[in-house]
């Protein structure tokens, strides 16, 4: 479990204050977000993430695991009881790629609805979209560049290209940490030949499915120039490794801009390493030390593919605009 520190986003001074809290299922962990809400400025008071791994041995058959589902339901409670004793007046609860794509999924809503009395919103794809692009432009920094945001979960990763809050390319697609994982499972430390069966599967998606769509729009005449914005724990996690940060730290993360040398950098520090080494490493979380590999490779490889040589971090995105709206 880890706590998080505070930040703002700019503020709407004729709306009340409230005290809310979003509760935020992904495939590979569950995270917490208790702000005081006016507006469009969102004052996170508390956040914790813990992994449940939601999607584990999930994608032959696309049922969530019995234990897993326990699992979840039991910090979804354990959340709910945080976000009360920090006087939460709404709590809401939503759940994303693993939970849609799975065919038991009133398991799920059940088990969370009877440990915790919470209704779980399976979001789709397009609102998940939605709402990362949303969180990260309510930043005002951001709010008029021209960007393609990038965030990648366990089970998809949202591409979102927009602008001054106009989006003009936004899918939510199959390409995960955890995903990526369970389909290439490799040794201890990785193999080059496991390394480039999954590099090439990546390239091959894109190809297939991001660069026919998103390549005219970036040679349009309103995005030349955009930058690239990360946003999800992956990114995080590379920044604070870059920094060597013990804890969280969003204002640093924030502030890290990091290029493509480094990501490339990192990437082939990780995968040379036994699990063992990598849960090491400051700023890399023990539970994360094993879907960190598919993450820095997806990003490496979009900032190869599209030309971009520097990546921006975002610790905003899907909960601040849930956590909102």
């Amino acid at each position: 479990m880890e706590a998080i520190g505070r930040a703002g986003i700019k503020s709407e001074d004729h709306a009340s204050t409230q005290r809310r809290a979003v509760i935020d299922i992904g495939t590979n962990s569950i995270k917490l977000l208790v702000a005081d809400v006016r507006g469009s400025r969102v004052n996170p008071v508390h956040e914790e993430s813990r992994q449940t791994r939601l999607g584990k041995n999930f994608y032959d058959t696309h049922r969530l695991q019995p234990e897993a589902v326990a699992c979840t339901a039991e910090a979804v409670w354990e959340f709910a009881e945080i976000a009360r004793e920090r006087d939460a007046g709404h709590i809401r609860v939503i759940a994303t790629s693993a939970a849609r794509d799975a065919v038991n999924k009133d398991d799920l809503i059940s088990t969370i609805e009877k440990a915790s009395g919470l209704k779980v919103e399976i979001i789709s794809g397009v609102q998940e979209a939605a709402w990362a692009f949303q969180g990260v432009t309510a930043n005002s920094d951001l709010e008029q560049t021209p960007l393609l945001l990038l965030d990648v979960g366990g089970g998809s990763t949202e591409f979102i290209l927009g602008c001054k809050g106009e989006k003009h390319f936004a899918e939510s697609l199959p390409l995960g940490t955890v995903r990526l994982l369970e389909k290439f499972p490799h040794g201890d430390p990785p193999t080059r030949a496991e390394f480039e069966r999954c590099r090439d599967w990546i390239k091959n998606f894109l190809h297939e499915n991001v660069r026919p769509k998103l390549e005219p729009l970036l040679r349009e005449q309103k995005y030349r120039g955009a930058q690239i914005v990360g946003t999800g724990g992956t990114v995080s996690i590379l920044a604070r490794i870059e920094k060597k940060m013990d804890r969280f730290d969003r204002d640093k993360i924030e502030q890290t801009v990091l290029s493509l040398d480094r990501i490339a950098a990192h990437r082939k520090n990780l995968w040379r390493l036994p699990l063992a080494q990598r849960k090491e490493i400051k700023g890399l979380p023990r539970l994360r030390a094993d879907v960190i590999l598919t993450g820095v490779l997806i990003y490496e490889i979009v900032m190869e593919e599209f030309g971009f040589a520097q990546l921006r971090v975002s610790t905003r995105g899907l909960r601040f605009a849930a956590v909102m709206d």
